[in-house]
């Protein structure tokens, strides 16, 4: 037998003499038994790929959340083809001695929880070009995750409470605190925390309450509803069991209490200097004189309470004729009930030259309003 090009090796399976690979006799070269197998042989027992015989995906069936090693991850999905290819594409294992290889995948939907994943795969290996088809099926595994599990146990370890000051907060106010809530939930779940969610809201004849996931965020809605709505929170701790180590757990309410008066309100201080439309409820109150169109600001002590009778709200105006302008501090207005002429009091933010103006007849009298959205937001004056 001539050996020509070949080394004088032969194939330890089948006797051919062979090209052994130099890199073989090399000191540390490779110890593969099979990389002194002819090609024939070597293909013989070669696999391309290496598939499993099935694949199972575990889902939520309430949030849509994939299981991933040890925990539950947001995907988002409803359709799971594409999970179900990621997941192929993860647990698919191509020969080490491949080259150049190259796949792709045909889907087949066959029922609701079952996805075949035709696969093709092509390579080089020895030079030698290859491919390979193997259809692997994927099989939905739809469960409860350990977040919707404890939303449908009713889980939660802190109540949010929104409440008013001596009246019962509006329904706009019940609806904007939830809204609130919702969209912070939203930002915490966005980052990938599953440990935040709104377990139940309820809205009650006092205001509306809300069972959050954990303390600290029920402490973060609560603060973010101050924030805007205005108001203050005050916390109650109940406890209601024990850890594994023995550390007590707490379960706290957080009780926000908006309010007494809220913008558009018209409150009588009982001051002699005039009624007052509140404009803001953020720390101390703040609003406008009606009579003359100064800034109201509450003293430190006083707060967003201080001592006062409500007279109307914004809502109550009603446009009526400007007669004329006495002098820089009255003017003369069609009274909305009697179409009488009344001088009231002329508040700087008064424009002379306007056919009619909003007033509020109340209990204290006739005043006129600033137009909707002009406030002076500037310092007390």
């Amino acid at each position: 037998m001539s050996s020509g090009s070949r080394s004088g090796a032969f194939c330890p399976r089948c006797g051919d003499e062979i090209e052994r690979p130099p890199e073989v006799d090399l000191p540390g070269g490779p110890r593969d038994p099979d990389a002194v197998l002819c090609d024939g042989c070597y293909f013989d027992s070669f696999d391309l790929v290496d598939a499993p015989e099935r694949i199972e995906i575990r889902v939520c069936s309430q949030c849509g959340a994939l299981h991933r090693g040890n925990r539950w991850i947001d995907v988002g999905a409803r359709d799971y083809t594409d999970v179900a290819v990621e997941e192929t594409a993860e647990r698919l294992a191509v020969h080490v001695d491949a080259r150049d290889v190259e796949w792709s995948v045909d889907p087949e939907q066959v029922d609701e929880n079952t996805i075949r994943m035709h696969c093709l795969f092509g390579g080089r290996v020895r030079d030698t070009g290859l491919s390979e088809a193997v259809t692997v099926p994927v099989y939905i595994a739809r469960e409860t995750c350990d977040r919707c599990g404890r939303i449908a146990g009713d889980y939660y370890a802190s109540i949010v409470q929104v409440r008013g000051t001596d009246r019962t907060p509006t329904p706009a106010e019940n609806d904007r605190a939830v809204e609130i809530a919702e969209s912070y939930i939203a930002d915490r779940e966005a980052t990938g925390d599953r440990n935040a969610f709104i377990t139940e809201t309820t809205r009650t004849d006092d205001g509306v309450d809300m069972k959050i996931s954990t303390n600290q965020m029920g402490q973060g809605i609560a603060k973010r509803i101050v924030a805007e709505l205005g108001g203050a929170v005050s916390e109650a701790p109940t406890l209601v069991t024990e850890d594994s180590d023995g550390n007590e757990v707490y379960r706290v309410t957080f009780t926000v209490r908006l309010p007494p008066y809220t913008p558009g309100d018209v409150i009588d201080l009982d001051d002699g200097d005039g009624p007052v439309v509140v404009t803001s409820a953020h720390g101390n109150l703040k609003g406008l004189r009606l009579a003359s169109g100064k800034r109201y600001e509450a003293d430190f002590e006083e707060g967003i309470a201080p001592d006062a009778r409500k007279l109307g709200e914004r809502s109550d105006a009603e446009a009526t004729t400007l007669v004329a302008v006495e002098d820089a501090h009255a003017v003369q207005v069609l009274d909305p009930d009697t179409f009488e002429s009344k001088t009231v009091p002329r508040p700087n933010y008064l424009d002379p030259d306007a056919e009619s103006v909003p007033v509020l007849k109340h209990r204290e009298g006739l005043h006129v309003l600033p137009e909707e959205g002009s406030d002076d937001d500037g310092p007390p004056r």
